[in-house]
């Protein structure tokens, strides 16, 4: 009868490990999922130095770590014996050794949400111009250029990764490029050293 009883104690102790082990790894893959920081920053309003193109926005910043691997070359002393007339002799000797070593890094993904507005739909330059300045952390530049000829508001979005500074400069111009009553570079994003 305690053989019965200790064995019917074992199985339950078995089962409620096997229950509890899956929940216990779900829990730390969650964990590390949920490692990825995110920010939320407005920007604006700026404006044409006429006063008749706005814009203003938002920018979503997400950074998720994720682990690289490579090849190092490291120096060693390896131990080399030889036996001579009998001895045994020995010496260090400096070797190369290379090893995969893994570290964690990480990479900022941006989403600029802006509205553009048009005070002056109408004549010459009859346009809003945002042009965009993206500078990455490697120092490389590119823009993006947005327009809204109309009379209602203009709703637009890019993305992009590891940008270090956003700025944005407004202006009016006609249908196919900015012509004047520049804002000068306004600051959208800058990201923290």
């Amino acid at each position: 009868m305690r053989f019965a009883t200790r064995i019917l104690i074992g199985v339950a102790a078995a089962t409620s490990v096997a229950i509890a082990a899956p929940a216990a790894a779900s829990a730390t893959t969650t964990t590390a999922a949920s490692a990825a920081a995110s920010s939320y920053d407005s920007w604006g309003s700026y404006h044409s130095s006429d006063g008749k193109a706005r814009a203003n926005g938002s920018v979503v910043v997400h950074q998720k770590k994720y682990k690289d691997g490579h090849w190092k070359t490291f120096w060693v002393k390896k131990k080399v014996c030889w036996e001579k007339n009998g001895d045994l002799k020995c010496k260090w000797v400096p070797k190369k050794v290379k090893k995969h070593v893994w570290e964690w890094k990480h990479i900022d993904t941006y989403t600029v949400h802006a509205n553009l507005h048009n005070k002056k739909w109408w004549g010459k330059n009859d346009c809003a111009w945002a042009t965009f300045k993206i500078v990455e952390h490697d120092g490389s530049t590119h823009f993006e250029r947005y327009k809204n000829c109309h009379k209602f508001p203009k709703h637009f979005s890019f993305s992009g990764k590891d940008a270090e500074h956003i700025s944005v400069n407004v202006s009016r111009g006609n249908e196919w490029s900015p012509k004047g009553w520049h804002s000068g570079w306004e600051s959208v994003y800058h990201a923290a050293s």
